[in-house]
């Protein structure tokens, strides 16, 4: 009985050790977390309540602080169902605000410096921003240790999954490409030059172009971008990127311009005009990269060998041309060659203005063409009784095409 009450008396003690053991731990991680959340709202939480209460510019919607419940309730709790985007900053999940709105809300993976001060950036940067080809931040969450930031909902994915996984019934048109490729210019010239202040967004690529339902281009994604006084020719940082978009001069120097956006946005101009991904390792080593093996293409005049088989076919070989000769100019390995923001956006749209012109001049010359046969068909001494309907007032004319 001594040896059995013994052992009794060391079991229960260890089982007491252990449960202590384990309180301790959680009190421990407990105290960590307060210490966390204490800590984000005290040195963060009042800097972006400032930014997102205020408007200086008087024209930038204001952006409103969720409470976590909310949140958690509009996205089932954080459900795997609910997650439509993974990547190095976090994860997106859609949900359904209790007004019914839908919105995406991303998550970061991580509680570490580098990924608090891309939150406090990227909610900083797009509170200076109101264009309707760049996402638009509708808040954030203060109350927990995880950063949560909560954008309108996008529902049609990224460019670089309607060029490179693209649906038999929804393969991206020469119009939809050139337009899509226009907003995407005209929202970096906004950046560069009509924000509050001049951005360089710094990750320009096909993932981090989104897709709203009439495949419109919303340019994402502003953990690493950056503020620059007017002065400022250049920031100088750690080089931060995507492989196959990454500017080589930045790469080379660390100094990061706006003719480094330049550079990534002529990759992802070839991928519109190319259908071709960024990086393929079935290419020779020194044509790997989309922007080299486009630009040594150009050069060798092999340029309608390369592109898209629906751009060849929808678009005008000049046209086409053009397009690719910008591409080329923003590809050039000197960032002063390369054309500004400002100038691509204005060619871009110059040539869909023509476009639309052309479209125009068909239509003009369909239309003449048929009351010309309906005259013809109407004239002269003819059995026809003029006096009743003709033709052309019960037979629709050609069917304008979509401008």
């Amino acid at each position: 009985f001594r040896t059995a009450g013994l052992g009794a008396g060391v079991g229960g003690l260890v089982q007491v050790l252990l449960l202590s053991r384990w309180l301790c731990k959680v009190i421990k991680k407990r105290r960590e977390i307060k210490q966390k959340e204490q800590y984000f709202k005290t040195q963060w939480g009042l800097l972006l309540q400032k930014h997102l209460s205020s408007s200086p510019e008087g024209n930038v919607a204001k952006s409103k602080i969720f409470r976590f419940k909310d949140l958690e309730k509009a996205t089932d709790r954080f459900h795997e169902d609910r997650i439509i985007g993974r990547g190095g900053q976090g994860v997106v999940y859609k949900g359904m605000l209790t007004d019914g709105k839908i919105v995406a809300v991303k998550k970061s993976k991580l509680l570490d410096m580098e990924k608090v001060e891309e939150f406090i950036n990227e909610v900083i940067i797009l509170s200076q921003i109101d264009h309707r080809n760049v996402v638009k931040l509708m808040g954030c969450c203060l109350e927990i240790d995880i950063p949560l930031l909560v954008y309108e909902f996008i529902p049609n994915g990224t460019l670089y999954q309607y060029l490179h996984d693209p649906n038999e019934d929804l393969l991206a048109s020469w119009d939809t490409r050139l337009r899509i490729a226009t907003e995407i210019a005209g929202a970096l010239f906004y950046l560069h030059s009509a924000a509050s202040v001049p951005i360089y967004h710094r990750d320009i690529k096909s993932t981090n172009i989104l897709l709203d339902e009439k495949h419109c281009a919303k340019v994402a994604d502003f953990g690493i971008s950056k503020s620059v006084s007017l002065d400022d020719t250049h920031v100088t940082t750690l080089v931060r990127g995507t492989f196959g978009y990454l500017d080589p001069e930045y790469f080379r120097t660390g100094h990061f311009t706006d003719k480094s956006d330049v550079y990534s946005f002529g990759v992802v101009l070839a991928e519109l005009l190319t259908g071709q991904m960024p990086i393929c390792r079935l290419r020779e080593e020194e044509e790997r990269s989309l922007a080299a093996y486009f630009v040594v293409s150009i050069e060798q005049n092999s340029l309608f060998n390369i592109a898209d088989a629906r751009v060849v076919e929808e678009g005008k070989k000049e046209e086409i041309a053009v397009v690719a000769n910008l591409a080329r100019r923003c590809l050039s390995s000197i960032g002063r060659n390369r054309p500004t923001m400002r100038e691509v956006a204005m060619q871009l749209e110059g040539i869909r203005k023509l476009q639309s012109s052309s479209s125009f001049q068909r239509n003009q010359e369909k239309i003449e063409a048929a009351e010309s046969r309906d005259s013809r068909f109407t004239s002269g001494k003819s059995f026809v009784d003029t006096s009743v309907t003709t033709f052309s007032d019960v037979q629709p004319l050609a069917h304008w095409e979509s401008w």
